[in-house]
């Protein structure tokens, strides 16, 4: 069996801060990471979910050898972080949202050779990756642009590729799509994708606030708040926690003078709902389990009502971080504005 791409265990980050000059000699805590303990496998894409301010950043930072913790230990691919940072480093990269993005009257080809001579990367292997790269996000024609000259989401894409110009076996995005719009977003997903893919020892981990995103990108996701790991599971397996009933919706055409009363009285019917939607009746069902639904069925045929539309109901992320934390994330980040990570 493989070694985990990455081992945390027990780490924990507080901050000193000093307090003012009319505070002498104080200097208060600030708790980042309580305890935190997760294992990424190898080829696996894992995903750090959570608000601002939860600690996601942090953790990267300790984790890319750039913040040392104040407990506890981690190791990346294979090397302890904070022990062995000179082996860790030449095994990884890392790529943050909103960051500084190169040097402005360079290119955009001629940055990203630069940070791959960083690395020691011949030439030639450097532009043959840059140039598949740029294609892949779709700024081929913009290679020999000056970066300065780009817009935001441009560059950010630029720094996207950076991160995977020198094929790490673990590399780090920190809210890479953070300010992308939906297309260069989508770019950014499918390079995720494709680089994984073709090779099964790499391994990504995604810090992200976007629910969507982690849901659709990541193998396993950890949901992360006030520096703590509320839970750990595939997105499929987190929402099954807090699946307690079976949710439809059916829409008919017409009752065609059947009572809601007579559905909600079918086995396995836990409660009915019936709401007006554009002419039609839409009828939310809750069943004990989704056997129940054929009963139901039975009944609109029998009293010969026409379904328009059916879909069923699944819980989302967000759902499940409101179950753990009893807000939603866009409440958190409204209640603490200033939270950093």
């Amino acid at each position: 069996m493989n070694n985990p791409a990455v081992e945390i265990h027990g780490v924990g980050r507080i901050y000193k801060i000093r307090g003012s000059k009319n505070e002498k000699k104080t200097r208060k805590e600030l708790v980042a990471l309580q305890d935190v303990n997760l294992e990424v496998r190898q080829g696996e894409l894992f995903g750090l979910l959570g608000p601002n301010g939860a600690g996601k950043t942090t953790l990267i930072k300790i984790l890319t050898t750039l913040l040392a913790p104040t407990s506890g230990w981690a190791r990346v691919a294979g090397f302890d972080v904070a022990k062995e940072p000179g082996k860790v480093r030449p095994r990884i990269n890392m790529v943050s949202g909103g960051e500084s993005s190169g040097y402005g009257l360079l290119t955009v080809r001629e940055n990203l050779w630069m940070f791959s001579q960083f690395y020691g990367m011949p030439s030639k292997e450097s532009y043959e990756r840059i140039d598949a790269l740029l294609g892949l996000v779709g700024l081929e024609d913009r290679m020999h642009t000056k970066s300065s000259d780009l817009s935001t989401g441009l560059r950010q894409k630029m720094n996207i590729v950076r991160g995977f110009m020198t094929d790490p076996n673990v590399l780090f995005l920190d809210e890479p799509t953070l300010g992308l719009d939906v297309g260069a977003s989508r770019d950014v997903r499918r390079l995720i994708r494709g680089w994984l893919e073709q090779d099964k020892t790499r391994t990504l981990l995604l810090t992200t606030h976007y629910m969507a995103e982690a849901d659709e990108l990541c193998d396993r996701v950890a949901i992360i708040n006030q520096g703590r790991v509320l839970a750990c599971d595939t997105p499929s397996a987190l929402k099954q926690r807090i699946q307690h009933d079976a949710l439809f919706e059916i829409t008919v055409a017409s009752m065609n003078g059947l009572a809601t009363s007579a559905l909600e009285n079918l086995p396995g019917v836990r409660k009915v709902t019936r709401r007006e939607d554009g002419g039609f009746a839409a009828l939310e069902f809750e069943l004990v389990e989704e056997a129940a639904l054929s009963g139901v069925i039975n009944q609109l045929t029998s009293a010969d009502v026409k379904v328009v539309k059916f879909d069923k109901h699944e819980p989302t992320l967000e759902d499940v971080f409101v179950e753990l934390v009893g807000r939603s994330i866009d409440e958190v980040e409204e209640a603490e504005p200033d939270a950093k990570e």
